[in-house]
C-alpha cells in the first residue's frame, strides 16, 4: 500500500495526500488500527480530525493542530464554507458537458454502510459535475469528470454518479468490482478555503494518479 505524503503544514493546519485502500479514522477490530491519522499522529501528534474520505478514495485530507482551529475548520465545514472538488473516471459518456444531481440519500440499514436515493426520506444532497476528457468505445467509453459535492453525505459521489447512470469505475459497492491489481477511481483533488487562524484565501491542490 502507498503511503500518506505531506501537502502542507503550518502551526494550526496540516494537508495530506491520502492513498487509496487506508481508512481514515479507526475503524472497528484489528484492522481498524490501521488508518491514516495514526499514521500521521506519529509524525504530528498534535494533529485533530476535521473531516474523512472513504477507505477507497484518495487525495487531499486536512487536520487542525489545536483546538480553536479545529473550531473554526468545523464551522466552516458544516456552513459549506469550504470548497472541495474531486475528479473521477466513470463508466460510459454522459450525454451533456455538465450538468448536477440532487437525489435525496439516506443510508441503507440492512446493508450498511450502503446509501441509497430516497425521494421521500432521503437527506437533501446536491453534486454538481462537469466532463474533462472522454474516451474508448462502445462498453469501453470512459470519461473523466469534474465533482463537486455542494452537500457532504456518506458516498455522495459514487451514489449519485451511480443515480446518472454512470458509477464511478472499480466501485464495488455502486458499480463493477475493481480487478486485480484495480482501485476506485474517485481522488480529493482539491480544498479551498479561509485559513482558519489567519483568515487568509488558501487553496491545496492533489494531481490524481490514475
Amino acid at each position: 500500500m502507498e503511503t500518506w505524503t505531506l501537502v502542507h503544514e503550518d502551526a494550526d493546519l496540516l494537508v495530506v495526500n491520502k492513498p487509496s485502500g487506508l481508512l481514515s479514522v479507526p475503524g472497528r477490530g484489528p484492522e481498524g488500527a490501521i488508518n491514516l491519522v495514526a499514521q500521521v499522529q506519529q509524525s504530528y501528534a498534535d494533529v485533530l480530525v476535521v473531516h474523512r474520505l472513504d477507505m477507497s478514495t484518495s487525495g487531499l485530507m486536512m487536520f487542525a493542530r489545536n483546538l480553536p482551529a479545529q473550531r473554526v475548520l468545523n464551522h466552516a465545514f458544516e456552513r459549506r464554507q469550504i470548497a472541495k472538488r474531486y475528479e473521477a473516471v466513470v463508466q460510459g459518456w454522459p450525454q451533456a458537458d455538465q450538468g448536477s444531481c440532487n437525489a435525496p440519500m439516506r443510508l441503507d440499514w440492512p446493508a450498511r454502510p450502503r446509501q441509497v436515493v430516497d425521494w421521500e426520506g432521503g437527506k437533501p444532497s446536491f453534486t454538481r459535475w462537469r466532463v474533462l476528457q472522454r474516451w474508448g468505445e462502445g462498453d469501453a467509453r470512459r470519461a473523466r469528470l469534474a465533482l463537486e459535492p455542494v452537500t457532504g453525505r456518506s458516498h455522495q459521489l459514487r451514489v449519485h454518479m451511480q443515480t446518472l447512470g454512470h458509477p464511478i469505475v472499480g466501485d464495488e459497492l455502486y458499480g463493477s468490482p475493481p480487478g486485480p491489481g484495480e482501485r476506485l477511481l474517485l481522488h480529493a483533488r482539491s480544498l479551498s478555503l479561509l485559513h482558519p487562524i489567519s483568515g487568509a484565501e488558501v487553496q491545496f491542490e492533489s494531481v490524481p494518479n490514475f
